[in-house]
């Protein structure tokens, strides 16, 4: 195992490293840990690293209590829209979606986009009480992203799907536990040490079982799931740059609620 190791490829994602457990923490509480390019490539660099190291046996996302992430920096995203494939947040995504060891989740308040999205390729995920999730695309003008136009209909079945993708609406932390999205719901308080406690029992087990497993387990849709999010990422940024994304976008930075009149 190795011994305790803190990095940070950027101050607003902590990375550290303990008893064979990556702990990447989103740490940008005062802009509601939204995501912005550079996180991205950090969190996918702290992937490649944790993949490559052959001492560490599971990676585990947190947040805060009250907030696991609102999804992507509006001002950043607009600054610096992913223009291909190899930007950060899609390389982020793809070694997330192919990653070859266990990953835990722990959820607290509000998981906006991508904060919820990125869980589908989570094999653990413990909620705070207070975990909402939504998955807003539409709302935006924009379509679903990391594969969850094929996830969320096999978790959650064709019309409650259908509910939260075209309609955007928040759903909580029991409701999450209903579908299958997360594993356990906990106080917030508890929620971080919940998914340590496991992420520790995984660490003990022998990783060439746990690797073995994962990839028996995805091994029938693994290469779907990265077709899709080809797809979804051509569709995404086809969409970007469409008046209705535009209007929402503009809206969203006026403070006023966006006209799809003429969308």
């Amino acid at each position: 195992m190795t011994e305790a190791t803190s990095t940070s490829t950027t101050q607003d994602i902590l990375v550290h490293t303990d008893a064979g457990v990556t702990t990447i923490t989103l740490h940008r509480v005062d802009k509601k840990n939204s995501i912005t390019r550079n996180m991205y490539a950090a969190m996918a660099d702290a992937l490649q690293a944790a993949q490559d190291d052959a001492a560490v046996r599971v990676v585990v996302f947190q947040g805060d209590v009250a907030i696991f992430s609102a999804g992507n920096d509006i001002g950043d995203f607009l600054q610096q829209p992913p223009a291909s494939q190899d930007a950060p947040v899609f390389r982020f995504l793809r070694g997330l979606a192919a990653f070859p060891k266990p990953v835990i989740a722990s959820v607290c308040g509000p998981a906006v986009g991508i904060g919820t999205t990125m869980l589908l390729h989570c094999d653990l995920v413990y909620a705070g009480d207070n975990a909402a999730f939504s998955m807003p695309f539409v709302n935006l003008g924009l379509c679903p992203e990391a594969a969850s136009s094929l996830l969320v209909p096999q978790m959650m079945g064709y019309h409650r799907a259908a509910e939260a993708l075209l309609l955007g609406e928040p759903f909580m932390a029991e409701a999450a536990l209903e579908v299958g999205l997360v594993n356990r719901v906990v106080p917030p308080t508890e929620c971080n040490g919940v998914a340590q406690a496991q992420a520790r029992k995984l660490a003990s087990k022998p990783l060439a079982s746990l690797i073995e497993t994962k990839r028996l387990m995805k091994a029938g849709q693994q290469a779907r799931v990265l077709e899709v999010m080809a797809q979804e990422g051509e569709s995404f940024g086809r969409m970007l740059r469409e008046p209705a994304a535009r209007e929402a976008f503009a809206a969203f930075m006026e403070k006023r609620k966006p006209d799809f009149s003429k969308s």
